[in-house]
């Protein structure tokens, strides 16, 4: 089962761009339903995430399902392919990522995971120039921010 996610804020979300447009950008606040994403995140996680944010492989981002659009997904940008963003839950015992519907459109990407802010708050987007210098700390704490994915 994919990873729904919950729009509690009224209006977080984008209106579709038009067509060739550029994604709107913008904050919203989401809930996460679903296992596909642990240890990284658990059912009942409170989200922030930036809309329209560059993306880069190792992100964690939030994408409409390509076969069901009206499904939000949170899962982990694993690489770009030709035609877009190959997806994977971090949980590889759950179904419901790019190995059962293939590449995600980038107009189907809406946006980065910036941090978990309930229950235990953690960054989960740190700067590109961050990974090296996290990596250099305990295990643990790279992990926590977000520069290292869950082993």
């Amino acid at each position: 089962m994919a990873e729904q996610i919950n729009d509690r804020a009224p209006g977080a979300l984008p209106q579709e761009p038009p067509e060739g447009g550029s994604r709107p950008a913008g904050y919203g606040l989401l809930d996460v339903d679903g296992p596909s994403m642990a240890p990284t995140l658990g059912h009942g996680d409170r989200l922030l995430c930036r809309y329209g944010a560059r993306l880069r492989p190792g992100a964690i981002v939030v994408a409409r399902h390509p076969l069901r659009q009206e499904l939000l997904v949170v899962k982990r940008a694993a690489e770009r392919r030709t035609g877009g963003w190959w997806l994977l839950s971090d949980n590889s015992r759950v179904e419901g990522d790019s190995r059962d519907f293939g590449v995600v459109p980038d107009e189907l990407v809406l946006g980065r995971v910036l941090c978990r802010l309930a229950p235990r708050p953690s960054w989960l987007a740190p700067a590109r120039w961050w990974g090296p210098l996290l990596r250099r700390t305990p295990y643990a704490f790279a992990r926590r921010l977000g520069a290292l994915p869950p082993g």
